[in-house]
């Protein structure tokens, strides 16, 4: 596969006329889906998408153009398109494509050949006896909303006039289950999964006991009292605030004055604790890969050094305007231009579990889930408001269930506040790795 890839890219930068650069990334991936509901298959998918994206400069201009198809005929109207488009873009001395930076590119083993040698029949049976363990682990289970087994497998190579020639294949799966627990007067949503590159090593009872117990200890949650305390945000939390944080730790935010950290490299914005990494060379992290978007090795990126602002990622093009280097986290489909962003975010993690966490604290919460968080902070200001659900701390040991209440702060003084981060890291099937987060002086508002 590979093979044929590079060769229509091939094909494609070999017609570059003189003084033009182009740029082909083409993509071949299948993904399947299975959903299952009360012991049948609800709906199964299993769909395999091709297409080709050219990126055109010329005379300070750029024109793109993308197809879903790698017919040659429709190729070749691509790139007549993308040249097309480039007469009648904006002039920008700043365009150009990504150069070899030296970077060497990490070995990484990101595909599994058992995930196309997964029969469809095992996939469904797999669902199924992950419906049927979750239905029977708890009386309380009202209903198993759905269960899910997804699985991909993609190819991609990029090649330039600029030198560039790298490809790829990675592969992944997982399966999730969400139940509702209660009973007439009240009921409770849980969540739970499991991820591998090989489906024959997803662990079903660990999805099947997150969900149910997500579920009913929540279950005769109460509304609390107003106050300032520290929370333990749970490893999906964690991972939901991070790609919030990150999202503003890049050269486009920087650009597009959307960034609150702009101008602060070598500042302290987070205690001491807090090393926050991009890592797309970690092959445990769900979003691993060899190459960005670009064709540039991708590599580890410290963004904050225990505590101290370290670093912003950027592409080639951020990298050029702000007088620096591409990071490797060009990120993009076939179908789009190379923007920037994180790719494989996380944070080293510390030595103790949740539970040691929670023993340390006389009154806190365990925040479970939050609802609204990207419409509740304002990654410009800071501003942090979101509604939450989760779990009294009382001297040490977890307590009452609670619910419809929100946690405020700003991102600034939160990363400030941090008072430990756990050793529970979670890959999970996001851009980021969740764990334990215990942080001071938040303010719950409830009754």
């Amino acid at each position: 596969m590979l093979e044929d890839l590079y060769a229509l890219g091939d094909r494609v930068v070999a017609r570059a006329k003189p003084g033009e650069q182009i740029e082909a990334i083409v993509v071949s991936e299948t993904d399947t889906e299975v959903r299952v509901f009360d012991g049948d298959v609800e709906a199964f998918t299993s769909a395999t998408s091709r297409g080709i994206g050219i990126r055109v400069i010329h005379d300070q201009r750029q024109g793109f153009a993308w197809a879903g198809t790698l017919d040659p005929d429709i190729i070749d109207t691509t790139l007549n398109e993308a040249r097309d488009n480039a007469t009648f873009g904006s002039i920008d001395p700043d365009l150009d494509l990504a150069e070899p930076d030296g970077v060497p590119m990490a070995e990484l083993v990101l595909y599994d050949e058992s995930v196309e040698n997964f029969a469809t029949d095992d996939k469904i049976a797999l669902a199924l006896e992950l419906e049927a363990m979750t239905k029977d682990r708890d009386p309380r289970v009202m209903l198993v909303e759905s269960v899910d087994y997804a699985d991909s497998v993609g190819h991609g190579v990029v090649v330039s006039t600029k030198g560039i020639r790298i490809g790829g294949q990675d592969s992944g799966s997982y399966c999730t289950a969400t139940v509702i627990a209660g009973g007439e007067d009240e009921t409770q949503v849980g969540f739970g999964y499991s991820v591998d590159r090989d489906p024959g090593k997803l662990d079903l009872d660990h999805a099947s006991q997150m969900s149910v117990e997500r579920s009913t200890r929540l279950l005769g949650a109460i509304k609390p009292e107003t106050e300032r305390l520290t929370v333990v945000l749970d490893p999906m939390v964690t991972a939901q605030f991070l790609g919030i944080i990150g999202s503003t730790m890049s050269g486009e935010a920087m650009l597009k004055g959307r960034s609150l950290f702009a101008d602060r490299l070598g500042d302290t914005v987070a205690a001491a604790a807090i090393t926050l990494v991009d890592d797309p060379t970690n092959p445990k992290a769900f979003t691993a890969s060899e190459a960005d978007g670009e064709g540039l090795a991708t590599r580890r990126n410290v963004l904050i050094d225990q505590g101290r602002l370290d670093k912003f990622v950027h592409n080639s093009y951020t990298g050029r305007r702000l007088n620096t280097a591409s990071t490797g986290n060009a990120v993009r489909g076939f179908s789009s231009t190379p923007s920037v962003g994180t790719i494989a975010l996380s944070l080293v993690p510390g030595e103790r579990s949740q539970a040691d966490m929670i023993a340390g604290i006389d009154n806190g919460v365990l925040i479970q889930g939050v609802s609204g968080l990207h419409s509740g902070v304002n990654p410009v200001s800071g501003d942090f408001s979101t509604g939450a659900d989760g779990l009294r701390i009382r001297n040490g040991e977890l307590a009452e269930p609670l619910r419809e209440f929100t946690i405020g702060s700003t991102l600034q003084r939160m990363l400030l506040d941090v008072l430990e981060v756990g050793g529970d890291i979670e890959w999970l099937p996001s851009s980021a790795a969740g764990l334990s987060l215990s942080v001071g002086d938040i303010t719950l508002s409830g009754a």
